[in-house]
């Protein structure tokens, strides 16, 4: 197991110690009766605890009370220690317990390190950029009335000189669009009969009557735009993840295939082997 890994267990787990042994040359931050709270301690808690803390909170506050955490858990887990609860069956669980969760964290991050390659990040990125390539968008209004007739009545209004705005506060159907507004969307937001409307229509027309499961519409298109497919560098850590979940997935699959896994519960439903939780 990884020295990271290791420390990072003694401080999440063994919190009965009175002591934690610190690297060589760690750098030492405080000392309770003697007893060394390192730099890499330091690094441990906040990766524990960091995300919990107020945001608010300033970079010097948050290590501040990270330090103090660690002189607290010191002298907590020394009268614990004194009073033999490290021995009870309960805590020894919950210490393998522990144990188990950081052994596995430590295999998937390999699996992660040996899945993340350049290679492989650079061809997932690849794949997905041909496949999506640039991002067209409309941004849009729409009336939506229960019959084609009356569609073209509310079409009549506004091509009069009314504006759709106006016609759609009060003849329109859809309370979530106030004043008939859509904003921006792609083509795979909207159903097929829509879309295909909206985005043959030109700026700064209205259309005429579509119809899709929802109703009958008149679209208002306001503007058009295209946004580029955002470089490598923008999407690298979600295509690490994707990546590293694909790893993980066929990692987990390949083992429960080759064990004798018995429950002796029934399961209520499909059991979901990932995403597995992070430490």
């Amino acid at each position: 197991m990884p020295r990271a890994l290791q420390r990072r267990l003694a401080a999440l787990v063994l919190t009965c110690a009175a002591s934690i042994a610190a690297p060589a040359m760690a750098q030492t931050v405080a000392r309770v009766d003697g007893a060394e709270i390192t730099e890499q301690d330091v690094k441990i808690a906040m990766e524990d605890i960091g995300g919990t803390l107020p945001q608010q909170m300033t970079p010097d506050q948050r290590r501040a009370y990270v330090v103090n955490y660690l002189i607290d858990m010191k002298l907590v887990s020394r009268k614990a220690e004194a009073a033999k609860l490290a021995e009870g069956e309960a805590f020894q669980r919950k210490v393998a317990y522990f144990r188990q969760k950081a052994l596995m964290q430590a295999q998937l991050d390999v699996l992660r390190d040996a899945a993340a390659t350049e290679a492989a990040l650079k061809a997932v990125y690849a794949e997905a950029a041909k496949k999506q390539g640039d991002l067209e968008e409309v941004k849009a209004s729409h009336i939506l009335v229960g019959t084609e007739d009356e569609a073209k009545a509310a079409l009549k209004r506004v091509r009069g000189g009314e504006e759709f705005a106006k016609v759609a506060k009060e003849v329109s159907k859809d309370p979530g669009s106030p004043g008939g507004a859509l904003g921006w969307f792609s083509r795979e937001r909207m159903v097929p009969s829509f879309a295909d409307m909206a985005f043959k229509t030109p700026k700064g027309t209205i259309s005429e009557p579509v119809q899709s499961q929802f109703g009958w519409h008149i679209i208002l298109v306001e503007d058009r735009r295209v946004t580029p497919f955002p470089p490598f560098e923008a999407v690298r850590e979600q295509i690490v993840r994707h990546v590293s979940r694909q790893a993980h997935q066929k990692e987990i699959e390949a083992l429960r295939q080759g064990a004798k896994i018995e429950r002796i519960e029934p399961v209520p439903g499909p059991a979901q082997l990932l995403p597995l939780p992070r430490p």
